[in-house]
């Protein structure tokens, strides 16, 4: 699971840039008389009066019981929940932790996912940690239960396998081994219970491992899952030597653990000001419910007697330091003079004055502030030690600005840590640009941004969730295409979540254009779910409703925008483009330019724009992916490259908006067009997709940029 962590300022994050040339510190006694004034004038933050409407929120610091378990917070229990418009909202606690108290087994139940319920064993609050166990196989009568899916944690869930202590066992149920090619590993054990052995049964089996063992021999399997248990369980001497026999269904009754972050999110200054956290089923924080029945916006605020005690204190310290206020501010602003503003710290208000959407708030954009943006503060040597000193075994990739590598968080969490190669003003740029940006945007299909290192460290380090499965690059046409990893349907999967986090950036006020649009960029997790990275280069539209950015033309070849490289204009058709370029490789499995193809097919641009308008599909596409053989496959990779053809247009007012392209690819996925839809559209309401129209495609050049990859 991914959380940002505690806020802090993200100016901290880009400080370091120009340690060499910035104006030396504020003097001590300005800076505390600032802060003391600051904290006499200020107040606590405001009820929000729409959110005590909607909660009772001395409920949030109740206890109850459920069977032998004392349920409180963060978790709560799902039958307290208040339906408001229409939107079941929890009193309080963190998301995906309801709890479902049975009262007729008394059993505490927590639901991962739809359809996968697991019994709540254990509860340690001290520790973080709740212990589960597959409800089916707490019920099941048969010392042999049947696993029957694998443990997936939702989204919104701030639950992760993060606590120590987890192993897992795999099953292979009701394999056909007759003329398998390879032989069964040695660490398999064949499940020998009766319940296993009725006639007719294919034999099943189960590995004490993570993940499926060497050879193809799984494969005939009707059935392969992996289930986390109790590593003190799974290798004790009274359930491991039976296995086989019955005694893994013991170890699954024991459980497996997940953890909780209390220091996440924005709950964590609620917390330290000893309330309580409020959130609606889709993961929105609602408000921070305190002790004392209010419900306020972030934290509970500090005791009435403290804060008059500061206002004194402030108010002497003023008078006392008045005079030497003024001769401290009068030295302190003539050296200032003596240096010259670097590019680098210019950068830092130009980014965020331009970088931070209406709902971030609207004086960020005015006044340059960056004191609105949050992001978790990592120390050097906490990455330093996470990365094993930066070992060049950890490396994963070069970005377009720095190294990454792969390290391990103290709590657990796997990440991908990027690090700058120098100071230099573009790359500083990048570095603050990506901060900024990721440090707001949270969607599914987007790298979750954790946050980056302080003033005082020693060097400038962006720190992201750990994508585990490579680029999509990687799989099409890199060092992992001979894999074949990725079938058609997948293929058709990632270019539609793809197109979802575009449409999300550029849906936003003001809208992100991400300017680097590429395969390299696109992303895929465990389970091959996109995630779209790098927002080094990444802009956004002004506020005031302009339909583009002149800027100058950053991008990696085969993939700029032809009419944002000729008029400097950057729109969010640009991506549009650049997503052609990626549909093109999704159906061909080429790379978007290869200087051994012929002189104007280098680009795959080109290349698809000139295959598609002569009715050359097939020239195009990879036979491979079932075109010949399969007329749904052949009819949608068909579809695809008419979408990516639209997509391809040089004139920009031609391409369809990423929606319209999201849209398309849904229907495609669904089924797409076929014979016989009347009116343009299909018989489920989708529209059909247009035949590619007449275009002329020319020959152009793009200024380069190096791939930032954050995975492996």
């Amino acid at each position: 699971m991914t959380r940002l962590k505690p806020s802090t300022r993200l100016s901290s994050c880009v400080r370091r840039a120009s340690v060499i040339t910035q104006p030396p510190a504020m003097p001590l006694l300005f800076r505390l008389l600032l802060l003391a004034v600051a904290l006499a004038v200020s107040g606590g933050d405001p009820t929000s009066a729409a959110v005590a409407d909607a909660y009772n929120a001395s409920m949030c610091h109740k206890s109850f019981m459920c069977g032998a378990h004392d349920i409180h917070y963060p978790f709560y229990l799902s039958n307290e929940s208040r339906v408001i418009d229409g939107v079941a909202r929890s009193y309080c606690g963190y998301p995906g932790m309801a709890i479902l108290c049975d009262a007729t087994t008394t059993n505490a139940t927590l639901q991962l996912a739809e359809g996968t319920n697991y019994t709540v064993l254990a509860i340690d609050y001290d520790n973080n940690t709740i212990t589960l166990a597959d409800a089916d196989a707490v019920a099941a009568g048969s010392d042999c239960p049947r696993v029957r899916h694998n443990v997936t944690i939702p989204p919104e869930a701030w639950l992760d396998f993060s606590a120590t202590g987890n192993s897992t066992i795999s099953f292979f149920l009701d394999c056909n081994l007759t003329g398998a090619a390879d032989p069964l590993p040695p660490d398999i054990i064949r499940i020998n219970c009766s319940s296993f052995a009725q006639e007719g049964r294919l034999p099943s089996f189960l590995a004490p491992q993570l993940g499926a063992p060497d050879g193809d021999w799984f494969r005939s399997c009707n059935g392969v899952y992996v289930a986390p248990v109790l590593t003190e369980w799974l290798a004790s001497p009274e359930y491991g030597p039976r296995l086989g026999s019955g005694g893994y269904g013991d170890v699954l009754r024991q459980g497996f653990r997940l953890s909780w972050d209390p220091s996440a999110g924005p709950c964590f200054e609620c917390e330290q000001s000893q309330g309580q956290c409020g959130y609606d089923q889709t993961g929105g924080f609602l408000g921070c419910l305190c002790p004392d029945g209010s419900v306020r916006d972030s934290d509970c605020g500090q005791k009435n007697e403290n804060r008059m005690k500061i206002a004194i204190g402030a108010s002497i310290a003023a008078l006392v330091l008045f005079l030497l206020l003024l001769v401290m501010s009068f030295l302190y602003i003539r050296k200032k003079r003596q240096y010259k503003m670097t590019y680098s710290s210019g950068l830092l208000k130009y980014t965020t004055s331009g970088g931070t959407p209406r709902s971030w708030g609207s004086t960020d954009m005015d006044s340059g502030s960056v004191h609105q943006l949050q992001t978790h503060q990592f120390s050097y040597e906490e990455l330093e030690d996470a990365t094993g000193g930066f070992c060049d075994t950890r490396e994963l990739g070069d970005g377009g600005f720095g190294t990454v590598y792969k390290g391990y968080l103290r709590d657990g969490r796997v990440v991908a840590v990027k690090r700058l190669y120098n100071n230099g003003c573009r790359q500083v740029e990048q570095f603050v640009n990506e901060a900024a940006i990721l440090s707001r945007l949270r969607h599914p299909n987007l790298v979750t941004f954790y946050g980056c290192t302080s003033s005082r460290s020693r060097e400038l380090l962006l720190v992201y969730e750990y994508v585990p499965n490579g680029t999509v690059a990687d799989h099409l046409h890199g060092h992992r295409a001979t894999e074949r990893a990725l079938p058609w349907p997948l293929r058709l999967n990632i270019a539609v979540e793809a197109a979802t986090a575009l449409a999300y950036l550029h849906a936003i006020e003001p809208p992100v254009v991400h300017r680097d649009v590429k395969t390299n960029n696109i992303l895929l997790d465990a389970d091959f779910h996109v995630k779209v990275a790098d927002f080094g280069l990444s802009r956004l539209l002004p506020p005031d409703g302009a339909t583009h950015v002149s800027t100058t033309p950053q991008g990696t070849p085969g993939y700029v925008d032809p009419e944002y490289h000729r008029c400097y204009q950057l729109t969010d058709k640009s991506d549009v483009y650049s997503f052609g370029v990626v549909l093109a490789e999704l159906i061909s499995s080429k790379p978007a330019v290869d200087v051994t193809r012929d002189r104007d097919e280098i680009n795959l641009a080109g290349m698809a724009v000139g295959r598609i308008q002569r009715s050359q599909v097939d020239q195009l596409v990879d036979i491979e992916l079932g075109y010949g053989s399969d007329q749904n496959t052949r009819m949608a990779m068909t579809m695809v490259a008419e979408l990516a053809f639209r997509c391809l247009q040089q004139n920009g007012e031609m391409r369809p908006p990423i929606r319209e392209v999201l849209d398309v690819l849904r229907g495609i996925q669904k089924g797409g067009v076929k014979e016989g839809d009347k009116d343009g559209r299909k018989k489920d309401g989708l529209p059909r997709v247009p035949c590619s129209p007449d275009s002329v495609h020319v020959s152009w050049e793009s200024l380069s940029t190096t791939p930032s990859i954050i995975s492996q």
